[in-house]
């Protein structure tokens, strides 16, 4: 097996070393596009090219899992085990890249004829030489629907892509255009290089014309050296909070290093003395960093320990991070011991808690490590939510009116944070549509929609053709009884984005409307909960065989959608196939146990297959769940 890695590592190593070879940087730079073709960064994004099978079972949710080389194709396999002990919800997906140098986890991507990824459940870590065990988050009793690639996420992970018109709008669909770049490349911290390339080409230029035709972060405050680095390196949490905001007007792609940072993004944290203060995750190293006493009271920055173009590793490594500790700490106070590994002491490795497979070097440097087994393994938590003030992070003082918004975005401050989003916005009357999309929809998840519907209005008077807004305004009239005229809006948003799977699903809710079910399938085959509803319209109209064939698609996609799992037992015993329907019936309440209406079916099948007991119990819950239900009665 460790031959197998190392074969694999050097591999993808000399992949990387191609790709950085055939940029237009190598010739001039051919001992740093060697070198930094080794590092993490270069590494982070690329097509699989030589790929390794497994098979693994996930006792949490009762799935199976295979990665499979098939007519020269890397495929991810997902599967169950059926009431009849058949394979069932049978889901293959190619493989189109993979992302995570491996260094600590590779991520399987599939990307869809949308173009969006689609990030596969199963993941491969590099502790214990090798693991095989499910993405951060899908570690749980049921799966997941799939999860797409938010721009966030690819930012941090590759090089700038190409991504569609119109996509660009906070809240669309994170689609991306033609070929995609392969790992973080020098533009992501030297800028653009084509004034570099001119002037290096001109007859005649001198040296240092050259080297100011192109950004070198050594030459910025240090602020702004740290900044290049933050971009990626800094996140306050991955708990809904928000750790940041993106500023409205800017592409998700659209960050320059050669200017403030803040120009860009915001960063928000939780408030001071809370249970997440001690935290350790996966992204950290910049946070942690600036809790030390080291960064705090020197000019230190990242590239004072690391060379971003030439990583060291094993005795090399250790040896230069105490020669960077000794430039303060030459003079050790007694006692102290022999100073062979100074960030083993006082940087350890610790387990990442939002990734629990994963081990990496803890950059907050404390006098004493922490006590305990920092490498135990732990449960991987699924709270996912943050209740508090959110406070700012960096910079220090943002616009109050991304602050106010900061409350409300991900509910963590929604009670008291949407007086000042109000407030604020009268105050500065922004421009950005944005803006009130926040608004409306704050209004809307404090169970005001009839007040959300003037705020998303006010933002398609700034921007009439966003698929975004209509999407929302339309949702809040249906949330009020205005239903006619969501179906208008709805109507309308369709027209101007004619290929947006979920305008077309919210049509087909509001329509009852098989064929707009239809057209969100066309343009998004995954969309489960498409399926679903196609199938309840079908059944309704009493074609079952084709409702049970749409539910179960909606389950080969998402095996534990709980409506479709009922819808398909509902058919299945209207059909007399009690014995199946029983199965699904069983799975759907496990997952939607306040569902009356469900194990009111759940209970008249039972009494069908003469389990009396069972289908009293099934009532019983029925009531309990709505005490208001006829049926359950």
């Amino acid at each position: 097996m460790r031959r197998r890695l190392l074969a694999l590592e050097l591999f993808f190593a000399g992949q990387a070393l191609l790709s950085a070879q055939i940029n237009q940087c190598a010739p001039c730079h051919p001992k740093i596009a060697r070198t930094y073709a080794k590092t993490g960064m270069a590494r982070s994004f690329y097509r699989p090219s030589e790929p390794e099978t497994a098979r693994f079972y996930h006792k949490l949710s009762d799935t199976w899992y295979a990665m499979e080389q098939r007519g020269g194709e890397y495929i991810q396999r997902r599967w169950r085990i059926g009431y009849d002990g058949k394979e069932t919800e049978v889901l293959e997906s190619r493989v189109d890249y993979v992302m995570g140098s491996g260094n600590h986890v590779r991520t399987f991507l599939h990307r869809n004829e949308r173009g969006a990824l689609i990030e596969l459940p199963l993941a491969w870590y590099a502790e214990n030489g090798g693991t095989w065990a499910m993405n951060p988050g899908h570690d749980r009793e049921y799966a997941l629907p799939p999860r797409q690639v938010a721009y966030e996420c690819m930012f941090c992970h590759n090089a700038y892509p190409r991504i569609p018109a119109g996509h660009d709008e906070p809240g669309s669909e994170p689609l991306y255009s033609g070929a995609l770049p392969e790992g973080i490349n020098c533009q992501r911290c030297h800028g653009s290089g084509a004034n570099h390339i001119r002037v290096a080409q001109t007859p005649g230029a001198k040296v240092e014309e050259i080297r100011k035709a192109i950004l070198n972060p050594a030459r910025l405050s240090r602020d702004r050296q740290m900044e290049v680095c933050y971009q990626c390196h800094l996140e306050t949490t991955s708990l809904q909070l928000p750790h940041s905001i993106q500023k409205y007007g800017r592409g998700p792609f659209s960050y320059n290093p050669a200017e403030p940072l803040s120009n860009f993004i915001l960063y928000f944290d939780h408030a001071p003395g809370s249970k997440y203060d001690d935290d350790f995750e996966i992204a950290h190293s910049a946070y942690r960093l600036r809790k030390s006493k080291c960064f705090r009271e020197s000019a230190m920055t990242c590239t004072t320990c690391h060379n971003p173009h030439d990583i060291s590793r094993g005795e090399q490594a250790a040896l230069h991070y105490n020669a960077v500790c000794n430039q303060c700490h030459a003079s050790l106070p007694p006692p102290h011991v022999k100073a062979t590994d100074c960030v083993g002491c006082h940087m350890p490795k610790r387990r990442t808690m939002d990734v629990v497979h994963a081990v990496m070097t803890d950059h907050y440097i404390q006098r004493r490590p922490p006590s305990g087994d920092l490498l135990a393994m732990i449960p991987e938590r699924h709270e996912g939510q943050y209740h508090g003030e959110v406070r700012p992070y960096y910079p220090a003082n943002p616009d109050p009116l991304y602050t106010a918004v900061a409350q409300v975005t991900q509910e963590s401050n929604l009670k008291d944070g949407l007086p000042r989003v109000v407030a604020e916005i009268a105050k500065e009357k922004p421009a950005r549509p944005e803006f009130y999309i926040e608004l409306g929809q704050a209004w809307i998840n404090t169970g005001n929609p009839r007040n959300a519907v003037p705020a998303f209005e006010e933002a398609l008077r700034r921007e009439p053709a966003s698929p975004v807004a209509l999407l929302n305004l339309a949702d809040a009239l249906a949330q009020s009884g205005q239903q006619p005229r969501a179906t208008e809006v709805l109507n309308r948003a369709v027209k101007i984005a004619p290929n947006d799977p979920l305008l077309w699903y919210q049509l087909g809710l509001a329509t009852n409307d098989a064929a707009a079910f239809e057209k969100a399938i066309a343009a998004d085959p995954g969309m489960a909960e498409a399926h679903n509803m196609l199938g309840t319209v079908r059944a309704a109209a009493g074609d079952l065989d084709r409702a049970e064939a749409a539910f179960r698609n909606a389950l080969r996609f998402q095996p534990d959608l709980p409506d479709a799992q009922g819808n398909l037992a509902h058919v299945l015993a209207a059909r007399g196939d009690l014995p199946q329907a029983r199965y699904y019936f069983e799975r759907a309440v496990r997952l939607k146990p306040d569902d009356a209406g469900m194990r009111v079916n759940y209970a008249v099948t039972l009494a069908g297959m003469n389990r009396f007991e069972e289908a009293q119990q099934q009532a019983e819950a029925a009531v309990h769940a709505n005490p208001k239900s006829p049926e359950a009665h």
